[in-house]
């Protein structure tokens, strides 16, 4: 299970201008990569994302698209070897805060890793969404006016490929981890669309299509539609290199 673990999060930190905030393609990890693996008699589908200097992998089961775990944090690529510090880890808490260093290899479309047999292949490069990019929550809109709001230890993360999305709650302090969903994207004048493949607080969501409206903002990601719940929502979400 560590060296699953190391694959999943051996990748690493980047950053970028505020002119290169979006679609940003940094190093040769940047977009998403899957993977799929037996866990006992039950078939896995792990999907990493890349992008703004953070990575977010998460996996869910096949058979019934139950969720089974996530983890992430920033990353750091030096030749053949990727460094990643953890802020979040559903099967480990207490690896919230370490770093890991593995080497790696990529032939094509194909990434390994010294001492790991899983061949990850490329989804995505990193391109062809509006929207990718690492983010963090930092306002809301309530009654008709905006409250901002400067993250600390608890974070909400919204990472973006090219194709793939991930949210993910959790606190850096304690290892706390609140919950996550995600799958694909599109961004098709001036609408990002979600297409729910895994969430952890109600598997029942998985199949699911929710349509927002969007637009950037001095570099800042403008949200606004109806929740999961149908509940009407207006998000502000920051670029993580902005926040630096």
């Amino acid at each position: 299970m560590k060296t699953l673990i190391v694959s999943i999060l051996a990748f690493l930190f980047a950053s970028s201008s505020d002119s290169d905030l979006f679609n940003n393609k940094t190093d040769a990890f940047t977009g998403a990569w899957e993977t799929t693996y037996k866990e006992g008699d039950r078939e896995v589908r792990a999907v990493a994302i890349l992008s703004g200097g953070y990575i977010s992998a998460a996996a869910y089961y096949t058979d019934d698209n139950a969720f089974f775990y996530t983890m992430g944090g920033s990353y750091k690529v030096v030749g053949n070897q990727v460094t990643q510090v953890y802020e979040f880890s559903t099967i480990d808490p207490a690896k919230v805060g370490q770093t890991e260093v593995s080497e790696f290899s990529i032939k094509g479309n194909e990434l390994t890793f010294v001492g790991d047999a899983r061949v990850w292949k490329r989804i995505d490069n990193g391109t062809g969404g509006d929207l990718a990019n690492a983010f963090l929550i930092t306002g809301r809109k309530r009654d008709g006016e905006i409250s901002r709001s400067t993250p600390g230890a608890r974070k909400t993360m919204k990472i973006l490929s090219g194709t793939r999305f991930q949210w993910i709650a959790y606190n850096v302090d304690n290892g706390q981890f609140s919950g996550t969903g995600g799958g694909t994207y599109t961004t098709v004048n001036g609408k990002y669309v979600e297409n729910i493949e895994f969430f952890s607080r109600d598997v029942t969501r998985v199949g699911a299509s929710l349509s927002f409206d969007y637009e950037v903002k001095d570099g800042e990601w403008h949200h606004s539609g109806l929740s999961s719940k149908g509940d009407p929502i207006y998000e502000i979400w920051t670029p993580r290199a902005m926040l630096k």
